[in-house]
């Protein structure tokens, strides 16, 4: 486990000089987006973008904002972190024009995170299922987690919080709260999950004993997944993510509470696991992304992490599959970045979480 001080120590170390970290422009390819949570890139170059307030956005090949948000999104709850979230397009969109979107839905007082999929066809959404609803519901309007990524064997992974003031129910295996749950395209169990034919378990659970999970991402060379989620004070944490594991919150914890209280005595207990690495204090990660492009050699394979609080994206440096450092990049724009993803044209791509949130695109300098 890396702490994020000795990482950045270590930046000097490993041959990346000031004029490599800067090598890059950031140009603006859209404006005027409320609050964008995710992007997805479309086969016939066009983008999607969700706005937290409930919009989906189609963004045209030229950068231009289509005015018409897409139809027929269903209703969902719209207040403070609560919203629409992650949309990803299946494997086989090119052929089936299915995809996978995550939003909040009910009330103030009763509402959960739902994963539901749809039909994009001609600018609207159709035949709309819902495919999973974490349970139990909760009050308030924080910690939803909401992020996805499909596994090899075409299963996706969803990401949930813990309801925020609910954070002892992670370490419960009856509910959805503080997990990440395994379900198959069409929203069945896998077979194959960690706690299928455990009494009283809920069987879509592939991992448990989080906070906020907002990033995650499959490494298909190394076979891995990562994510990273959000600590209270201090303590966010990059995981590797494996079936059935415990990752230990509130039981153990890097971070204290907002109030300065303790949390918990320990940051580390046997049984549970440690982070890769813990960023305190926190950067507050947002999304996770693994740079596999051909514009930027020297950030093949690597992880990058767009934050809320620090207002950059975390170069996560990866050498044979293991940490070596870290950088801290685009902090000159000054601004909460929700989302980092790599395009298909190779350019890094950023939106900034704002009122008047926007697209960017990172490309070489020359």
């Amino acid at each position: 486990m890396l702490n994020t001080s000795r990482a950045l120590l270590l930046l000097g170390l490993l041959g990346s000089s000031l004029a490599q970290a800067m090598d890059y422009r950031i140009e603006t390819v859209t404006s005027g987006l409320e609050h964008p949570w995710s992007m997805a890139f479309l086969p016939d170059g066009r983008m999607l973008v969700t706005e937290r307030v409930g919009r989906l956005r189609i963004i045209e090949p030229d950068g231009s904002l289509n005015p018409q948000p897409v139809g027929g999104l269903p209703e969902g709850f719209v207040a403070s972190q609560a919203g629409l979230m992650e949309v990803m397009l299946d494997p086989d969109f090119a052929s089936n024009q299915q995809l996978y979107f995550s939003y909040a839905y009910g009330t103030t007082q009763a509402n959960n995170t739902r994963l539901a999929k749809a039909r994009l066809v001609d600018g609207q959404l159709q035949n709309v299922q819902v495919l999973f609803s974490a349970l139990p519901a909760k009050a308030g309007a924080a910690h939803y987690g909401g992020r996805m990524a499909f596994l090899p064997d075409n299963t996706l992974v969803l990401t949930l919080g813990d309801g925020f003031d609910l954070r002892e129910q992670a370490q419960d295996t009856s509910n959805h709260l503080g997990k990440i749950v395994r379900l198959n395209r069409d929203g069945s169990i896998p077979g194959d999950n960690p706690l299928v034919g455990q009494a009283g378990a809920a069987e879509e659970i592939y991992s448990f004993g989080h906070r906020n999970v907002q990033g995650i991402v499959y490494d298909g060379e190394l076979q891995r997944l990562y994510s990273h989620e959000h600590g209270p004070r201090g303590g966010d944490e990059l995981n590797l993510i494996e079936a059935g594991n415990n990752y230990g919150w509130p039981l153990i914890t890097y971070g204290i509470d907002y109030n300065g209280a303790q949390i918990s005595p320990y940051t580390e207990l046997p049984g549970l696991q440690q982070p890769l690495l813990h960023w305190t204090p926190s950067v507050a990660p947002s999304s996770l992304t693994l740079y596999r492009g051909a514009l930027f050699p020297q950030w093949q394979g690597d992880l990058f992490a767009s934050t809320l609080a620090e207002r950059s994206v975390r170069r996560i440096r990866m050498q044979d599959g293991k940490l070596a450092g870290q950088e801290v990049l685009f902090d000159e724009l000054d601004e909460r970045i929700r989302d980092v993803r790599g395009g298909p044209d190779g350019a890094l791509y950023l939106l900034t979480d704002s009122a008047e949130g926007r697209l960017l695109r990172v490309v070489p300098s020359q």
